[in-house]
């Protein structure tokens, strides 16, 4: 049997209407809509290509967004001191840096500046700590991993007391996802093995996963004889392996694989993501959302 697709495009539609309904809703009774401001240093094609679509989601909900574009000669005391400015706006709930940043400033440094309760991206040291004591003292989960478990749940995938396996320790993906479904919440509550380049056996773990979590960066890394029959597989890779010619542009385009041999997995797994379309319309979805909870918190109705 085909494995059922766990498509980050709907899902993601759905949630956006529930956000741009909450911001309403909020703006009628209070008065006030969420305030995000992204700061983008230079030009990276990349990053102005992400950046343009975050200001286009957060102005589709109803907020209050503000492009911050900044020279690549910038100091990283001007840049400290921008930060700064904006953790002292009230109209402002939402800070984000993008990176990468210009060799000569400390992205550290930068990131760390932030006011955690501004920083919806959820990597400063303080939402770090958060996430790790978990329950009412979480705020802004980490947007691709919160991404992830929103899929799980919403997709009806079991979690309670399941075996999850995540394949790789980043800080960005790999540790908060592991943390976050250990946790006693919603959608979590399960046991959780992080396997990674130090693992002996990788197969062995995999293969007895229940829900498969894989961000290593790997194209096909993990083989469909790795895979438990009727597993839930999240692929978090999104790796350029080519181009090919876009039939509706006629313009080169990458070619993406991700972590999972999807084509043999779909008929072993019981649900699974594609690459693209599954984790990556997420990460701004809960961009999005952590902005909003930062609002919330701010009027004391989160």
């Amino acid at each position: 049997m085909t494995a059922k697709l766990i498509l980050g495009t709907e899902i993601r539609e759905t949630i956006l209407e529930e956000l741009a309904a909450e911001v309403q809703a909020i703006k009628a009774k209070h008065g006030v809509v969420p305030g995000l401001v992204t700061i983008l240093v230079g030009e990276n094609p990349a990053s102005v290509s992400y950046v343009t679509l975050k200001i286009k989601t957060a102005h589709r909900l109803g907020f209050k967004e503000i492009q911050d574009n900044q020279p690549v000669g910038i100091t990283e005391q001007e840049l400290l001191d921008l930060i700064d400015r904006y953790n002292r706006d009230d109209t402002i709930h939402g800070i984000l840096v993008q990176l990468p940043l210009p060799k000569h400033i400390n992205e550290k440094k930068v990131l760390n500046a932030i006011d955690p309760d501004k920083d919806v991206d959820g990597f400063h040291p303080v939402n770090v700590g958060r996430l790790m004591i978990g329950g009412s003292e979480v705020r802004f989960p980490p947007c691709t991993p919160a991404g992830i478990q929103e899929l799980i749940v919403r997709a009806g995938v079991p979690t309670d007391g399941a075996e999850v396996v995540v394949v790789g320790r980043s800080n960005i993906v790999g540790k908060p996802i592991a943390m976050m479904m250990l946790q006693k919440e919603r959608g979590a509550n399960a046991t959780v093995t992080v396997v990674h380049t130090g693992t002996r056996d990788m197969a062995l773990h995999c293969k007895r996963a229940d829900i498969l979590i894989v961000a290593a960066g790997v194209p096909g890394l993990v083989k469909p004889e790795w895979i438990k029959p009727g597993a839930c597989v999240i692929d978090v890779g999104v790796n350029r392996v080519g181009e090919k010619v876009s039939e509706k542009t006629g313009q080169k385009v990458p070619i993406l694989k991700g972590d999972v041999d999807f084509e043999a997995a779909k008929e072993i797994a019981g649900w699974i993501t594609p690459v693209p379309g599954g984790v990556g319309p997420m990460t701004i979805t809960m961009l999005m959302r952590n902005t909003l909870r930062s609002l919330k918190f701010k009027l004391g109705i989160a």
